[in-house]
C-alpha cells in the first residue's frame, strides 16, 4: 500500500503492477537494464493452467530501487515469423556489440505446429525501438536464448532444446558460425540443428542457460530439477572454454520453499557488486505461472566458485528515507513476526508485517537518512485492535515513539476504527547520519505495520538577512514579512476562555514585556500566505503550545491610503494594532479562515505604519493570515515592507 502522493521504492519483488519473469539483467551505458518475459493471465481460448506471454517490456534503474518501465519493445503480433496468437514469448536476452543492441527471444513459429525458434531484433538504444528480423536464427530450435560476447569480440549463443546447447555466432550476430547437422526428431522429421550439447552437466531437467565470464573462468548457469518430482533450483558449471566441456559445481539457489515450480535468472556485476536476478510467484501465491522479478547479492569464493544465495524479502539497494519503505520486506525479525497480504484478492497491493506481542521486532536494512533535516518526522501506516504503542529505532538509538489510539465507541458522528488502517506521524528524537538500519518494535499489544516514510517539514519560513530588499504583499494582498518574537509561555487550558475581556486584561499584563523588547526576535518571510506560527516555534526550538505569539511589521506607503480595512484570520484568538491603536480582535476558539475578521475603516498614512499582532495559542495549531482590502473588498498592494 502507499501513503498518498509518494513514489514507491521497490524491494523484492522489484517490479510491481505487472508480472515479469525470467529476468535477464544487463549493464548498458552505466545503468541496469532488465529484459524479462511478461506473464499475463491467460485470455479466453488459451490454456488456463500454463504460461501465457504475448510481449516483452524493458526496465531500467540506476539504483536497483526505482525502476522505469520503457514499455513494450517486441510483441507477438508484430514479428513477421511468429504465430500472432501463440502467447509463447519466453525468456529473452539482450547484448551490445559494435554500436547495436541485439535482442534475442524465443517464440512459436507461424509455419510450425509445435516447437520454438529464436529470433533477433536490433536497436540503437537499449530501450528501443527494436526492429525484428524477417526470419528466426536458422538451426536454433528451442527456448531461453543467452548470448555471451567474449573479450575477443566473438559471440556465443546458448539455448534450451534437447538439453542445453551452445554455438558460436557469426559477426553479424544473426547466424550460427558453424555448419548445421541433420537430425530426425519424433513428430518433426528431418531437420537441421546447430550447435553442440553442453557436456559435463548433471542429469535431470535443465533449461534457461545464462553464461558469463569472470576472472578468466566461464560460467554456465541454469535452472535444474535435481530430483524426480521436484521443482527447479539454480545451478552452475565452470569451464576454461566458452563451449565447455563443463565441470559441474553445485547450486546457486535451492528450490523455492513455497513450491513455485520454476526459477530463471541472470548474474551481473554492477557498481562493484555482483547480483543475482531471479523470479518468484510473490504476487501470485496460488498460481506459479505468474511470476515477479527479485534481486539479491551474490558473491564468489577465492577459487571462483559461487556462494549459495538465500532469497530475501529485503532485496538490494539503499532506500532513501524520504521514499516509501515497505518494512514488511524486512531482513530479520523476531518474536513471532509474520507477513500477510493487504488484500488477498489484490496481491499487487502488497503486504504488511504483523507484530503479535510486546517486544516483537523486525529490522529493515540500508535506509539513507542523509537528505533529512533536524526537524524531520516519521509517517507510519498501522492498525491495531486496541490502544498500543510501537517504536522505531536505529541501533540502540530511539528514532520515534508512536502511540496508537483507536476509536472503539460508536456514536452518531463516530465509527469504529479498531483494526482499521491509520496514518500516524511522530517527531524524530534522533536522526541517524548516512545509511542506517531501522528496527520496528512492538512496545505493548499486537500491531500491524504496512509502511514507513520519513519527511522533512516544509520550509515554512525563510530568515531575512540584514540589508534585505523591500518586499511587497503577494498578489492576493497577504503580508508575508514579519518580525516575530519567540513565543512566551502562557498556559491556556482551553481556547474557549479567550473572550474579548480576557484578551484585554491579558494585554495589560503582557504588553509591557513585549514593549521592553525582551526575548529574541526573528525577521522572517513566510513562504505561504498562511503564516504558520506553530511551525515558527518548532523551527526556533520553542514550545508551540500554551504560548503567546507576538509579531510586527512596518508598512511603507508612497501615499496616504484611506478607507481601507484590516482583514485577518487566525487559529487561536488574536488582537491587532495599527500605529498603536487597537483595530481588531478575533476572540474565542476558532480556526484560521481567510478574512475571518474585518476592522472598521482605517487610514494608512504616507510613510511608515506599524502593524502589530498578538496571538494566543492553547492546545492547537497556531497560524494566521492578514491583508488590507479596499471598500470593494479587493486587496490593497500599493505599499512595501522594508
Amino acid at each position: 500500500m502507499s501513503i498518498a502522493g509518494v513514489r514507491v521504492a521497490a524491494q523484492n519483488p522489484v517490479i510491481g503492477g505487472q508480472f515479469a519473469a525470467d529476468p535477464t539483467a544487463r549493464v548498458f551505458e552505466g545503468k541496469m537494464y532488465v529484459f524479462p518475459s511478461h506473464d499475463i493471465p491467460a485470455p479466453e481460448g488459451q490454456r488456463q493452467d500454463w504460461f501465457c506471454m504475448e510481449d516483452y517490456h524493458v526496465f531500467s534503474s540506476e539504483d536497483l530501487v526505482n525502476w522505469t518501465d520503457h514499455g513494450v519493445i517486441v510483441a507477438q503480433d508484430k514479428v513477421p515469423w511468429v504465430k500472432p496468437d501463440s502467447y509463447a514469448m519466453w525468456a529473452p536476452d539482450c547484448v551490445y556489440k559494435d554500436g547495436t543492441y541485439y535482442f534475442y527471444f524465443p517464440a512459436a513459429p507461424a509455419n510450425a505446429e509445435r516447437g520454438f525458434a529464436v529470433g533477433v531484433a536490433t536497436a540503437e538504444r537499449p530501450e528501443g525501438p527494436y526492429h525484428c528480423e524477417q526470419q528466426p536464427i536458422k538451426g536454433v530450435m528451442g527456448i531461453d536464448p543467452c548470448v555471451l560476447v567474449d573479450d575477443d569480440g566473438r559471440a556465443y549463443i546458448y539455448w534450451s532444446g534437447m538439453g542445453i546447447r551452445g554455438a558460436r555466432l557469426k559477426d553479424n550476430m544473426k547466424e550460427l558460425a558453424d555448419p548445421l547437422t541433420k537430425q530426425t526428431l519424433p513428430q518433426a522429421g528431418s531437420i537441421e540443428i546447430g550447435g553442440q550439447a553442453m557436456e559435463g552437466l548433471p542429469e535431470g531437467f535443465k533449461e534457461g542457460p545464462f553464461a558469463f565470464k569472470r576472472d578468466g573462468h566461464y560460467y554456465l548457469t541454469f535452472p535444474w530439477v535435481r530430483k524426480e518430482g521436484g521443482t527447479e533450483t539454480l545451478a552452475y558449471a565452470m569451464s576454461d572454454n566458452p563451449l565447455g566441456p563443463w565441470t559441474f559445481k553445485g547450486l546457486i539457489m535451492e528450490e523455492h520453499e513455497n513450491g513455485c515450480w520454476t526459477n530463471h535468472h541472470s548474474i551481473v556485476h554492477y557498481k562493484g557488486q555482483w547480483y543475482l536476478f531471479y523470479h518468484h510467484n510473490d504476487y501470485s501465491p496460488s498460481f506459479d505461472k505468474l511470476r515477479s522479478v527479485c534481486i539479491d547479492r551474490l558473491s564468489f569464493r577465492p577459487d571462483g566458485t559461487i556462494v549459495e544465495v538465500k532469497p530475501t524479502l529485503r532485496g538490494v539497494g539503499v532506500i532513501p528515507a524520504t521514499a516509501l519503505i515497505q518494512v514488511d520486506r524486512f531482513g530479520e525479525a523476531g518474536n513471532g513476526v509474520t507477513i500477510a497480504y493487504n488484500d488477498t484478492l489484490q496481491p499487487f497491493h502488497g503486504w504488511h508485517a504483523k507484530l503479535p506481542a510486546k517486544d516483537s521486532w523486525l529490522r529493515f536494512a540500508d535506509v539513507d537518512f542523509s537528505s533529512l533535516r533536524a526537524d524531520a518526522y516519521a509517517v507510519v501506516r498501522v492498525k491495531a485492535k486496541a490502544n498500543t504503542e510501537m517504536s522505531l529505532r536505529s541501533g540502540k538509538k530511539l528514532l520515534a515513539r508512536i502511540p496508537i489510539k483507536v476509536i472503539t465507541e460508536r456514536g452518531q458522528f463516530r465509527r469504529d476504527q479498531s483494526n482499521q488502517w491509520l496514518t500516524l506521524t511522530a517527531p524524530l528524537e534522533y536522526l541517524p547520519k548516512g545509511v542506517a538500519d531501522i528496527v520496528v518494535r512492538c512496545e505493548d499489544k499486537d500491531v500491524d505495520i504496512d509502511c514507513i516514510q520519513f519527511r522533512n517539514r516544509p520550509d515554512y519560513f525563510t530568515a531575512v538577512p540584514l540589508g534585505r530588499n523591500p518586499l511587497s504583499p503577494d498578489s492576493a494582498g497577504f503580508i508575508r514579512r514579519w518580525s516575530l518574537l519567540e513565543p512566551i509561555s502562557y498556559e491556556v487550558r482551553s481556547n474557549i476562555i479567550l473572550t474579548d475581556s480576557y484578551l484585554k486584561d491579558m494585554m495589560v499584563r503582557e504588553l509591557p514585556k513585549v514593549n521592553s523588547k525582551k526575548g529574541k526576535w526573528h525577521v522572517m518571510d513566510s513562504n505561504t500566505f498562511n503564516v504558520r506560527l506553530f511551525r515558527f516555534a518548532e523551527q526556533t526550538g520553542c514550545e508551540p503550545y500554551n504560548s503567546l505569539f507576538w509579531g510586527e511589521t512596518t508598512i511603507v506607503c508612497p501615499q496616504e491610503l484611506t478607507n481601507v480595512r484590516l482583514a485577518a484570520g487566525s487559529n487561536g484568538a488574536s488582537c491587532w494594532w495599527l500605529n498603536g491603536e487597537a483595530v481588531l480582535t478575533l476572540e474565542g476558539d476558532r480556526r484560521m479562515v481567510e478574512d475571518d475578521g474585518m476592522s472598521q475603516r482605517l487610514t494608512l498614512k504616507k510613510g511608515s505604519n506599524v502593524l502589530r499582532f498578538c496571538l494566543v495559542n492553547g492546545p492547537g495549531l497556531s497560524d494566521l493570515c492578514v491583508r488590507f482590502v479596499n471598500e470593494k473588498g479587493k486587496p490593497v498592494t500599493y505599499y512595501f515592507i522594508p
